[in-house]
């Protein structure tokens, strides 16, 4: 069974940290030196209790203010299953850090205070994750001690975050009571909520399903890098190195270098494992062609007859993260697409999506944490997929020229729709 990439998000206060804490003591995956520190620092803060969320705030700010500020990533692993963690921040300044954590999880999991509710930034993150195209959602309605283990609180909270969730679109959503602290339904069952008869969320998390969920019928490889060693005997060596962007490459199969137009076939896949005959989504390949192309950096290798749309012209939902430039129709900023680069002006601003009515209002610029349907245009052609079929393909960066901060995430749009 493939590794489970998750993503911690919610509003702040909501417990992502301690979950995660929990998830990693309840599970065995912490050292006793690691569980001893925490005690200790604990006492020191005068804690009656041990802080399991200070397993992952690291920064000695989120220790001090008690909050998530950069995304905290940690991993472990039971018998059935390894797992990588995002632990990402829950106030809305640290959005981007969210966006950044989440962007190439399998699963994200949105941690909901049962007292409290769907908070705006719930509704943010959530709406968010369905952006960014996470194919699976677990509700987890945290901190059920303090109001009782109530089954009618708990579907309250359910029913709320359904009515937000109908306007949204998520392939699978599965909703479980916990209570972080004590450990109910986190790992193991506990006693406390006998009406709850679904999976702990460690069980979920074992065994969710995500072997559909990748692309593995657009092949894609975005060149990152040509490697042409110098070493005796190695003249005519000449591979392109770069990240599956999708669907599998095998030797032997005929495809086709973009923008050039010229065909050749796969000779040899390389892996840092070795030589392997087929290379799949997400792996890293270095592949050799039958044929001396002229092909640097930001190039696609694909098949003939399954190739990307080539274009200057992107119309993508755009999540803004700066708070100290806008985005504005007429601006220019600096465009990262796979290994491409180039520039982009904001032809357009069609609207921006309110958070929680999910209501497109007219606007003439996005400022931070906005999201918004843009036109662009690019100096370069770009080879791209709709997000919906592809993330990596269907996904940029924008990038303040003045600064080389990362100012905004796109997600490009069929756009038909």
């Amino acid at each position: 069974m493939k590794t489970l990439r998750f993503a911690t998000v919610g509003s702040v206060d909501d417990g992502k940290s301690t979950l995660i804490g929990r998830l990693l003591h309840d599970s065995k995956s912490i050292f006793e030196d690691q569980l001893e520190h925490v005690a200790g620092v604990s006492r020191k803060r005068g804690d009656d209790y041990v802080d399991l969320s200070l397993l992952t705030d690291g920064l000695r700010a989120e220790r001090e203010q008690g909050i998530t500020i950069d995304v905290a990533w940690r991993y472990f692993a039971t018998p059935k299953r390894s797992f990588i963690v995002a632990d990402c921040p829950g106030h809305v300044q640290y959005t981007r850090n969210m966006i950044t954590g989440s962007s190439n999880v399998d699963l994200a999991i949105v941690l909901v205070d049962a007292r409290a509710g769907v908070m705006e930034q719930t509704r943010r993150h959530a709406l968010l994750a369905s952006l960014l195209g996470v194919p699976h959602l677990v509700i987890c309605v945290n901190k059920m001690d303090l109001v009782g283990y109530d089954e009618d609180r708990f579907m309250a909270v359910r029913a709320e975050f359904e009515e937000f969730a109908e306007k949204i679109r998520f392939k699978d959503v599965t909703f479980i009571p916990i209570s972080a602290l004590v450990g109910d339904n986190v790992v193991e069952r506990g006693e406390n909520m006998p009406w709850y008869t679904g999976h702990s969320l460690l069980g979920h998390l074992e065994n969710v399903y995500t072997a559909s969920d990748g692309n593995l019928v657009d092949a894609r490889l975005p060149v990152q890098y040509v490697i042409r060693p110098q070493r005796h005997g190695m003249e005519d060596y000449r591979g392109y190195a770069g990240r599956v962007a999708g669907g599998v490459l095998r030797v032997g199969d005929r495809v086709v270098v973009l923008p050039s137009g010229f065909e050749t076939e796969i000779t040899r896949i390389e892996t840092a494992e070795g030589e392997v005959e087929s290379a799949k989504n997400g792996r890293a390949v270095c592949v050799q062609l039958a044929d001396d192309i002229s092909i640097s950096r930001g190039d696609m290798i694909c098949r003939p007859e399954n190739r990307p749309r080539q274009t200057q012209e992107l119309d993508a939902m755009v999540a803004w993260m700066s708070g100290e430039v806008s985005l504005e129709p007429g601006r220019i900023y600096g465009i990262k697409h796979t290994t491409r680069a180039a520039r982009a002006r904001v032809d357009s601003l069609r609207y921006r999506l309110d958070v929680t009515t999910l209501k497109r209002t007219e606007c003439t610029s996005l400022t931070a944490n906005d999201i918004g349907r843009v036109h662009i245009h690019t100096t370069e052609p770009l080879f791209v997929d709709a997000y919906e079929r592809n993330r990596s393909t269907g996904s940029f960066i924008l990038i303040d020229e003045a600064s080389g901060a990362t100012v905004g995430a796109g997600m490009i749009r069929d756009s038909r729709a």
